[in-house]
């Protein structure tokens, strides 16, 4: 029986074991710089006894950036400084990939440099509010767009993934999950285009398609994930065809023989369809299933013995257990999930804002 703590082969780069650290976005970086910072490889290497690391969210160009103090890969000196991470985090015996993370309409004037403003399929805006220096504020309208636009957005991520590798990451995942740049173009309620990007199935999942392809083009498909969020409202997502969309969107990547897809489950009542995807897609599977409040612990580990997935990602639980995987094996003791770890700030000052 295949257990969590057995290694895997993930396209070519052998894991130590199946647990997966899911991104979740730290806000560290430095302010002008957008550089992660000295704290941001220490933070890393704490934890790189987990099969898999999957960075924070990682703005691939400057327009991307949705929070506070998140990092970017779209600079020399960001390179550099992310080369700091990942060689913090091999020296351990890890491996990392980075989350690209393009947040498309959510964000806010007030986060960007340069007179930039938030962007996105269409001119809707999301509701709610997000972080910025001054305070919450309610998100923008986005500026639409254009189709050379669109094409640019994509040869971002191409970049940006050639930047990572660079800066030695194992590999990217495109984040198109949680409300952020691809899903809003997958989306029906937020993308309201009459070209070639919106309108049918086939052409709202053009954007992420040609994503995937462009970064697999790139850095190769050995080194390229997907991460997906099916039915996930978050950041005021609205999919009235979550079925065909998603089984759709696989059978046109399929071709190009990515390394991973890492699905965020919805809710419980959601894996049956979450099966269906496994049995889609002939690559390595992750899944971070649905656990309500409570955070994903050790019982979720019996999914990959069962065979619904081939890792696990953790969140929360990584958080303050730098050493999960080791906790894992013996179900704990684990250190609590105190508010000032999760949201309001470390011990170090720095702010923390809840697992995306």
């Amino acid at each position: 029986m295949t257990t969590a703590f057995d290694p895997i082969d993930l396209a070519g780069t052998r894991l130590a074991n199946r647990i997966a650290m899911a991104p979740m976005t730290r806000s560290r970086a430095d302010a002008g710089s957008r550089t992660p910072t000295a704290l941001v490889a220490e933070y890393y290497a704490q934890r790189a006894s987990a099969g898999l690391i999957i960075s924070e969210g990682v703005q691939p160009v400057p327009e991307g950036q949705g929070y506070p103090f998140t990092p970017g890969l779209h600079s020399r000196e960001q390179i550099a400084a992310w080369r700091r991470v990942t060689d913090a985090v091999h020296e351990r015996g890890g491996r990392i990939f980075a989350q690209l993370m393009h947040s498309g309409r959510i964000g806010h004037p007030d986060l960007l440099d340069g007179g930039l403003h938030p962007v996105g399929p269409s001119a809707v805006a999301a509701a709610g509010k997000v972080f910025t220096p001054e305070g919450p504020k309610d998100f923008v309208t986005p500026r639409v767009l254009t189709g050379d636009e669109v094409r640019e957005a994509v040869a971002g991520f191409a970049s940006a993934a050639r930047n990572a590798v660079e800066a030695g990451f194992d590999g990217v995942e495109i984040h198109g999950a949680n409300g952020y740049l691809v899903q809003q173009f997958l989306a029906s309620g937020s993308n309201h285009r009459t070209d070639e990007w919106g309108g049918p199935v086939e052409n709202r999942i053009r954007f992420a398609v040609e994503v995937v392809r462009a970064v697999a083009a790139e850095i190769g498909p050995e080194r390229t994930g997907l991460r997906i969020s099916p039915a996930n409202t978050f950041n005021d997502i609205t999919e009235t065809d979550t079925d065909e969309l998603y089984l759709a969107l696989l059978d046109a990547i399929e071709p190009v023989g990515i390394a991973y897809l890492h699905v965020l489950e919805s809710t419980p009542e959601q894996r049956p369809y979450v099966l269906d995807l496994r049995k889609r897609f002939a690559g390595t599977f992750i899944l971070n299933p649905a656990t309500g409040e409570a955070p994903t612990d050790a019982a979720s580990l019996a999914l990959i013995e069962d065979g619904t997935t081939d890792l696990v990602a953790f969140g929360r639980l990584f958080i303050a257990n730098p050493d999960l995987p080791a906790r894992l094996r013996t179900d704990g003791p684990y250190n609590p999930l105190d508010g000032a770890t999760m949201y309001g700030g470390d011990q170090r000052g720095y702010v923390d804002y809840p697992a995306l």
